[in-house]
Order: C-alpha cells, then structure tokens, then sequence
C-alpha cells in the first residue's frame, strides 16, 4: 500500500494547528508535507481531525507506532489518536482541492498548512502553492 495520506482523529477540540504542529514535530518533524486541522468557525475549536499528508511509508508506519493508540500530550484528555485513510491522497490532489477553497479566506490559523521537507527549511512552513506546478 502507497497511500500517504491520513485522517488523524480524536484529536481534543481544544488543540490549535500550531499545538498539533509542535506535537506532530516532536518526532516527525519534516516528515509530512500538508496539514490540515479542520475548524468549527463558530465555536472557534477544532472538530477532532485532521489531514495529513506523509513523505513516505516508513514516516506513516513511524507515526502509527508512536502515536496510535496513545493519548494527546495536551488537556489531559481521554482522547485515543487513530489514524484511517483519507479519501483525497497525495500532496498535488491536496493542494488542488484546497488551493481555491473558500477556507483559504479565513484567518491564517485556520487553513491547510504545507511544510519543507528537505533542504534548510526542512520542517518549516512553506507558501502555500498557487498551482500544482510549484512545489
């Protein structure tokens, strides 16, 4: 199996995109190029999952051991991570999707975020691409 890209769940609502950020680069830091945590714009908390997008199998396989099954490190909540398959897989169909999606209006906390993953900026936020052929 090839796919890379995963719907992490049971995430507690109160964990922001940075918080999830700094834990998911506590051990796979430049590992995975795309996040998104998905918003509830009117409670200003996130709904439990997210999206992300690995750089390869063996980062997927990493995160399942070290994650799955586990609580969250934050809120000392009861909240066990899964991780299933998501419905749209790979970086390029990611930022096709969402690249003129109406939540890349909202504010910049909420919006799918893509990262470095080679190079000096390994790990860090990149632009988000205007198209599919800059990457």
């Amino acid at each position: 199996d090839v796919r890379t890209t995963f719907m992490v769940r049971n995430i507690p609502n109160k964990y922001t995109q940075e918080m999830l950020i700094a834990e998911l680069n506590d051990t796979h830091k430049g590992k995975y190029d795309f996040l998104y945590l998905r918003i509830d714009f009117t409670n200003k908390c996130n709904v439990g999952y997210a999206f992300i997008n690995f750089v390869d199998i063996s980062a997927v396989i990493s995160f399942a051991e070290s994650r799955v099954g586990r609580k969250w490190a934050c809120f000392n909540s009861d909240k066990i991570c899964e991780l299933s398959y998501a419905d749209v897989q790979g970086y390029p169909t990611l930022v096709e999707k969402f690249r003129t999606s109406s939540i890349m209006r909202e504010r910049p906390e909420y919006r799918p975020k893509v990262f470095f993953t080679s190079g000096p900026m390994r790990g860090m936020e990149a632009p988000f691409p205007c198209s599919l052929a800059k990457k």
